[in-house]
């Protein structure tokens, strides 16, 4: 297998990681800030390793198997140099917002990705808290990429690339980055991401350019704190008890409580499963639409 690529690429990403983690901590420290616990490090480094277990297991049936046959029967041929791999980074980019975006709108997936927005730190290890059962549907959204032309292994090799930014936006200590801001996902952007303040909820969800929130609506600006509430990180109602089980199975566990109900109909059940996560056939839970309008009112 053409793994070649992807392995320098954790042989040298793997010193960064542990550098800019090393740098967070000790300033952290140094400025009296309580961004690093230990229960919610060790949460971060449990659910990668689950993730990336899962990814390496399933990686035979969506790399060697489905990647490779849209790739046998590929509509346009590649010279592979700079704008091949300019393309593949844009085009994957603009994939993996739709895969967010919809991870964040429909609860079926925001069921596995609410593990990420749990943590109520920020810092470069929350980059590394991971959907956990991510892997085993992310690729459908990534198979026009080898249709279009190209390689399996490259588009893991580029996804794997952007993770690195990824977890470098994960952070409180940088502020703003200039005319970066305009251009890339940055940690401010990120910031407001993993907010659960309403008006920042399922906003900013690019992973490497943010030129898609701005194109289309899901982009806000981390406002100062003359202009807006601070940002309080984690989830609209916190896992009460976040242990090893229910940080994983949290979101899955509530579905089946809310679909066992005998007091609703079949349809009000799908939405419960497919509809916004919030979603309640009586008002009793709100979804991020409804709290921005409850927060709309209340300072009229």
């Amino acid at each position: 297998m053409d793994s070649v690529k992807e392995n320098l690429l954790i042989l040298i990403s793997t010193p960064y990681y542990i550098f800019i983690i090393g740098i967070e901590i000790l300033l952290s420290h140094f400025q009296h800030r309580k961004l690093y616990t230990f229960k919610n490090t060790i949460s971060n480094i449990y659910l990668m390793l689950l993730n990336g277990g899962i990814d390496l297991l399933f990686r035979v049936v969506y790399i060697s198997i489905v990647f490779s046959f849209c790739y046998q029967h590929k509509i346009f041929n590649w010279s592979l140099g700079f704008w091949y791999w300019f393309a593949l980074l844009i085009a994957e980019d603009f994939l993996y917002y739709w895969l967010h975006r919809f991870d964040h709108e429909i609860r079926f997936f925001w069921a596995t990705h609410v593990t990420h927005h749990s943590s109520e730190k920020m810092n470069f290890t929350v980059g590394f808290r991971s959907s956990v059962f991510q892997p085993l549907y992310r690729f459908i959204y990534f198979l026009p990429l080898p249709l279009l032309g190209f390689e399996p292994w490259d588009i893991v090799f580029i996804y794997a690339a952007t993770q690195i930014w990824g977890i470098f936006v994960h952070t409180e200590l940088i502020k703003k980055m200039g005319w970066l801001e305009y251009i890339l996902v940055t940690p401010s952007h990120h910031r407001v991401h993993h907010s659960s303040n309403p008006k920042y909820l399922d906003k900013n969800m690019g992973m490497f350019l943010i030129i898609w929130d701005k194109l289309f609506g899901t982009f806000q600006k981390e406002l100062d704190e003359n202009e807006y509430q601070p940002i309080r990180y984690g989830l609209t109602k916190n896992i009460e008890k976040p242990n090893a089980i229910n940080l994983i199975f949290y979101e899955w566990n509530a579905i089946m409580k809310d679909i066992s109900r005998n007091d609703i109909s079949f349809s009000q059940k799908l939405k419960y499963i497919f509809g916004k996560p919030g979603y309640s056939h009586d008002g009793s839970r709100l979804t991020s639409e409804e709290l921005k309008i409850q927060e709309q009112q209340a300072t009229v």
